[in-house]
């Protein structure tokens, strides 16, 4: 994918913004996206359990759920722009199927049978979020990966002059089909109201895969 910016042909690309510019300087750049860099904050990864969904008119916000300890809290949230969603499923339906030519399918996970769903603010209310990821990360392209046991999202930021993965995020294998099937549900609730001409509210929360 390339990063593109409106070309200003006063200026050319090593050319400076002369001091009394009365506007800014842009120029139209293109970047590998092959490699991208790990800042060691985020090399380590974070393990997650689940996830909740919420679509905005203009992004989706995915946060991660880790559920092993009490209360429940979010270790990971990321904000990611309509258009990447079907390349992150296409590429994470295509991970599962390589997946399950070499290994085979992933070991079921019990079905719960919970009640009907609470709202979204008590379910924010009996989840941990750190202040720290209130406002989340932003990436714009997602790669995936996985080994015998696990599956792993690294979310890129990709910006001239250099990509670098903003978040990276753990699953056991078994926690895919879960997590695949609520992304595509969230998605196409998305796409139908696109179609029907109908905005979507500012956050609506998605099914959690657990």
């Amino acid at each position: 994918m390339n990063s593109e910016q409106p070309q200003d042909p006063q200026h050319k690309p090593d050319q400076p913004v002369p001091p009394d510019s009365p506007g800014g300087y842009t120029q139209e750049v293109q970047h590998s996206q092959v490699s991208a860099r790990i800042p060691e904050k985020v090399s380590r990864g974070v393990l997650s359990t689940g996830i909740m969904v919420l679509q905005g008119a203009n992004e989706f916000v995915i946060d991660f759920v880790l559920s092993l300890a009490h209360p429940s809290q979010i270790v990971a949230r990321v904000v990611l722009p309509p258009s990447i969603m079907p390349n992150m499923l296409a590429a994470l339906r295509e991970n599962l199927g390589l997946y399950q030519a070499k290994y085979g399918p992933p070991p079921p996970l019990p079905v719960p049978n919970p009640p009907t769903p609470p709202p979204i603010d008590e379910i924010y209310r009996q989840l941990k979020l750190p202040d720290e990821l209130l406002s989340g990360v932003y990436a714009n392209t997602v790669m995936i990966a996985h080994s015998p046991a696990e599956f792993y999202f690294d979310f890129i930021t990709s910006f001239y002059p250099r990509s670098a993965v903003s978040c990276r995020v753990f699953f056991s294998a078994p926690q895919i089909p879960g997590i695949l099937n609520t992304l595509t549900r969230s998605y196409q609730q998305y796409q139908q109201k696109l179609t029907s001409g109908s905005s979507p509210p500012p956050e609506e929360p998605g099914p959690r895969a657990s």
